[in-house]
């Protein structure tokens, strides 16, 4: 094995010492130990939620008090309802499998091999199914156990069949809220996009988004069937309106119950899909309604009952806090361009201690058109182009991005030299991440297929280059046969990708990297007779010392360690918090409204992450000042160039002159993909091949199912295909 292929994590000590391996062998039986804990800690958590429904569950839960929030007056109380509900979760997500380097056999892996490629869920992995299979055979098993207890509930009483009617309606809602709770446990998750619990299993934000999705689908159905059971109930009875307007001291608060039911019903409808895509705004702004949505519930049924649920939300609002605090920032624009394809680039600094990797994204807010509204988008260039600069491709689409792309276009025109010294003067951007996967796992195949549908190819970008700088810097890097089809609409796109000058980065990769770009061009029959010249200048910036306009290190894939001491600080400041309020104030005074203590419960959640939290932000900010100028006092007078190698020359002026020998332009077709796939597993023979898809749904579903296709009548001689998408959708 060269010292290209070498293990990405290497344990070799020093002078032929054998400490290196004393210390692996520790660090496997430590990480060993841990799995072992954590499996027995989720098992046993998980087991109690599958059981809770059950009368055994309920039966231990009224004798020990849990579900009598009138008798419990003291911190035990919470402190045991938040502790079982809220810290399992964790352990439900470290104890995902992550990506770990594949081995030399290929295999079928859960994560990469797609089950279903066309229905409701879209693109859904072996892994993935399993989840939504778990989670429905829990709902089953749920409304079942919930109504076998309501015939039991039922048979101790002497009721006419219309009181039972009634009284079982009731029964019913009260079930499905329970079970809605329980869902509401998990929806809050997947969206807290720094979180130090994605980040430990490598599920990158714009996988877990779908999750959030299917959970919000799945919890807002069983909290309208809550609060439509109630309603059909009361309004046979004639009480309807009563009901609805009723705001009980001791027991549920109906209106408060209304009011957050409302709430959710806006953001749930506006979130469908076809109303998200034609505006977009509306379910941005409407999805805001969350606030109202989870005080309202808090109130609704009080602070006890809310802690089965308050464990997902305290991790978010840990999430939000910190995302504030870095959204704070102004962020220093070092270029922005637009291209002819329509496309605009804006290079943004960034420190030299903020880590990401080349499959990482960002959100980007830009002040003069919104202070709302914050878009993702795909980095453009490895973390090996340069220390203190991150690119990002914009494709002019929608509304949003026309206003950018006027403002880049009016902006002052000074020249490169001044540019390199100020932030661009006409738009002012502040940045959320970079977020992603941890670990680069394009760096974890041997044999890669890029497949990008337009601007789709943005990543990719980031990928190639991220490769073949490793290849010359003689870093650890497993590619060795790279292919990448790419499909464009115009041949005008076409520099975005050629115009990476590689020979500038890797001279004489090809000695090393067996590269084919495959690019088709669907909407031209044949190459243009004349092309424009691609006019976009390079620039070139300094690592100014302690620099206030780089990206902050807050949050994204940064300092694990900062980020799990705010956790706790948080968490233990929240237990303190709500321990301090029901010794001196709650007591002392009396205070039984359950509406009441379900917003102070809240107070407390919101609370600790501002008071205690903050300390943490605090130090973690001036720990960050001064490593940054510790870093800038020794890159002091060193120039990086921007982008150069990623950047379409001005000399290069048709499409044919982007176009190395190894390369193939198409025009007039789109790629036939089961007859590339046929011809890879012909060529590749026995080995593992990474499947890397960005672009529309209708892209990822085709390569999903010719995955799929390939992987299942596969000869003994042939390779796996391992799906991974790395699209963003919102």
């Amino acid at each position: 094995m060269d010292e290209h292929s070498a293990p990405l994590l290497s344990t070799e000590g020093n002078n032929g010492l054998d400490y290196g391996k004393f210390k692996s062998i520790l660090a496997s039986s430590t990480k060993l130990v841990l799995k072992f804990t954590m499996w027995v800690i989720f098992i046993s958590w998980a087991t109690f939620i599958f059981l809770y429904p059950s009368e055994f569950v309920n039966g231990w839960e009224y004798i020990s008090g849990i579900q009598c929030p009138n008798s419990c007056h003291c911190i035990s109380g919470y402190s045991a309802s938040f502790l079982i509900w809220g810290r399992g979760i964790p352990r439900v997500v470290e104890n995902f499998p992550c990506r770990k380097k594949l081995s030399k056999n290929p295999w079928f892996r859960l994560w990469t091999f797609p089950v279903i490629v066309d229905g409701p869920f879209g693109v859904v992995s072996a892994a993935e199914l399993i989840g939504i299979l778990l989670f429905s055979m829990f709902t089953i098993w749920a409304v079942y156990a919930y109504t076998l207890a309501n015939f039991n509930i039922l048979s101790k009483f002497q009721l006419t069949f219309i009181e039972e009617s009634y009284l079982m309606l009731e029964l019913t809602g009260l079930r499905f809220g329970m079970i809605g709770l329980l869902c509401l446990a998990f929806l809050f998750l997947p969206i807290a996009r720094g979180s130090v619990l994605l980040r430990l299993v490598d599920i990158p934000f714009e996988h877990a988004t779908r999750y959030h999705v299917w959970l919000g689908h799945l919890t807002m159905l069983l909290f309208t069937l809550h609060g439509l059971f109630y309603v059909i109930a009361w309004a046979l009875q004639g009480r309807l309106l009563s009901q609805l307007l009723e705001w009980k001291n001791i027991g549920v608060a109906n209106l408060a119950g209304v009011i957050s039911l409302a709430a959710g019903l806006f953001m749930w409808v506006t979130s469908l899909r076809p109303v998200r895509r034609q505006n977009f705004e509306l379910f941005f702004y409407t999805h805001q309604l969350y606030i109202v949505f989870v005080v309202f519930l808090a109130m609704h049924v009080g602070d006890f009952i809310f802690s089965i649920a308050a464990g997902g939300i305290f991790i978010f609002i840990l999430d939000r806090f910190l995302r504030f605090c870095q959204s704070r920032r102004t962020v220093k624009v070092i270029s922005a361009s637009c291209l002819p394809c329509g496309t605009v680039e804006l290079v943004v600094s960034k420190p030299a201690n903020l880590q990401y990797n080349a499959l990482s994204f960002i959100f980007l807010q830009v002040r003069e058109l919104s202070w709302l509204q914050w878009h993702p988008f795909s980095v453009s260039s490895s973390p090996l182009d340069g220390k203190h600069h991150m690119a990002i491709l914009i494709k002019v689409l929608g509304k949003w991005t026309e206003n950018l792309k006027g403002r880049i276009l009016n902006g002052p025109k000074e020249d490169c030299a001044l540019k390199s010294l100020q932030p661009h003067a006409n738009i002012t951007v502040s940045v959320e991440g970079p977020y992603g996967h941890e670990s680069p796992y394009h760096l974890m195949y041997e044999n890669l297929i890029l497949v990008a549908g337009g601007i789709g190819i943005s990543p990719f970008l980031a990928i190639l280059s991220d490769i073949l700088h490793r290849i010359n810097d003689r870093k650890p890097c497993l590619p060795r046969n790279v292919i990448i089809i790419w499909a464009v609409k115009n041949s005008d796109e076409l520099p975005l990708l050629y115009g990476l000058d590689m020979e500038s980065i890797c001279p004489f990769f090809s000695n090393t990297l067996n590269l084919e770009i495959q690019t088709y061009v669907t909407r031209e029959s044949e190459p243009p007779l004349e092309e424009g010249i691609v006019t976009k200048s390079v620039s070139s910036f300094g690592s100014p010392v302690c620099n206030p306009c780089s990206i902050s290190v807050l949050v994204g894939t940064g300092n694990i360690t900062w980020s799990g001491l705010y956790v706790i600080l948080s968490t233990i400041g929240f237990v303190l918090s709500v321990g301090l309020l029901q010794t001196f104030y709650i007591n002392p005074f009396g205070i039984s409204s359950w509406w009441y203590k379900g917003l102070l419960f809240v107070a407390c959640m919101v609370g600790s992450p501002i008071i205690f939290g903050g300390v943490v932000v605090g130090l973690w900010h001036i720990w960050e000042r001064k490593t940054s100028a510790k870093e800038s006092d020794e890159d002091d007078g060193q120039k990086i160039g921007i982008m150069q190698n990623n950047q379409p020359s001005a000399q290069k002026e048709s499409s044919e002159d982007y176009t190395p020998a190894s390369n193939s332009i198409r025009y007039g077709r789109r790629p036939d993909f089961e007859e590339i796939f046929g011809s890879i597993a012909e060529r590749w023979s026995h080995i593992d091949v990474g499947v890397m898809v960005c672009g529309p749904p209708t892209l990822q579903t085709s390569i999903a199912k010719e995955c799929r296709s390939q992987s299942l009548r596969r000869k003994s001689n042939h390779p796996i295909f391992h799906f991974n998408s790395h699209s963003f959708d919102l």
